[in-house]
């Protein structure tokens, strides 16, 4: 179960060597965290397994990323994305992420692989109005309708530059 955190405004920034991995099964929940992940998280590794990896999801984010990412997840494809997370102190780090699908023999999708990395600082810069926009429309929209109108200035955002959202977001 999850606590309820308080967000504060601070950052805690990853190092250029550091690399955030993780393993989910199909349903999300934790099924490796290394110590990296545990140090920027705030938490153990018997806090993590086992458990969902929205754990460490900041209110910033919008809805319709994770929507989209999977979305992407479930048609077999990696996906690459800004996320805003949040610690177990409520202080928040930014990570350039990868996510792909782990399939087993007979191609079926068993769980996900997660490989989150320093963003850089331009591309956050970037990408966080777009998000702040995004969540302004999921606020004023309302829980039924959030997704899809803020999931249409995301998909303005790389439409109008004539790219696919990988595009995109690999040119921040």
């Amino acid at each position: 179960m999850k606590h309820r955190i308080t967000p504060i405004d601070r950052e805690r920034v990853m190092r250029e060597e550091d690399f955030i991995v993780s393993k989910t099964d199909a349903k999300g929940r934790i099924t490796y965290a290394n110590r990296i992940f545990m140090e920027f998280a705030g938490y153990s590794e018997p806090e993590l397994l086992g458990g969902q990896h929205n754990i460490v999801r900041h209110p910033d984010m919008p809805r319709s990323v994770f929507k989209f990412m999977w979305e992407t997840l479930q048609a077999g494809q990696e996906f690459f994305g800004y996320v805003k997370n949040m610690a177990s102190d409520g202080s928040f780090y930014w990570v350039f992420a990868n996510v792909t699908p782990t399939r087993n023999e007979r191609g079926e999708t068993v769980g996900y692989y997660s490989v989150r990395r320093k963003p850089r600082l331009d591309a956050v810069a970037a990408i966080a109005p777009v998000y702040a926009q995004m969540l302004a429309k999921e606020q004023q929209a309302g829980p039924k309708q959030a997704i899809a109108a803020s999931r249409g200035i995301l998909e303005h955002g790389f439409q109008s530059r004539g790219v696919t959202y990988e595009e995109f977001v690999l040119a921040l």
